[in-house]
């Protein structure tokens, strides 16, 4: 009996994968950022603390920021660690 054995090239996701996350987040940055601007406006009337309409859509209104800086984080130090690797490699190979 033989076994097969797989040897692992890359432990990290790749730029593709990576770049499909950032821009994921980003389009669901924009979603719940437009489901809070439709919330607020629709519940404007009343503008009090009392209106959970109005406090639901300014928290996906701020919710909509920090999603869309997560993905931006997620790509930033993504294509940092590939650089970081990239200078790694040039400096042995000198």
């Amino acid at each position: 009996m033989t076994t097969k054995t797989a040897t692992i090239s890359q432990l990290g996701p790749s730029k593709s994968d990576v770049k499909r996350l950032v821009n994921v987040m980003t389009a669901i940055a924009w979603g719940v950022l437009a489901i809070g601007v439709v919330l607020c406006l629709v519940n404007l009337s009343h503008f009090s603390d009392k209106n959970i309409g109005l406090m639901v859509g300014i928290g996906f209104l701020i919710g909509s920021v920090h999603i869309y800086v997560i993905g931006t984080a997620i790509g930033l130090v993504h294509a940092r660690m590939n650089g970081n690797a990239a200078n790694k490699d040039s400096n042995l190979d000198s």
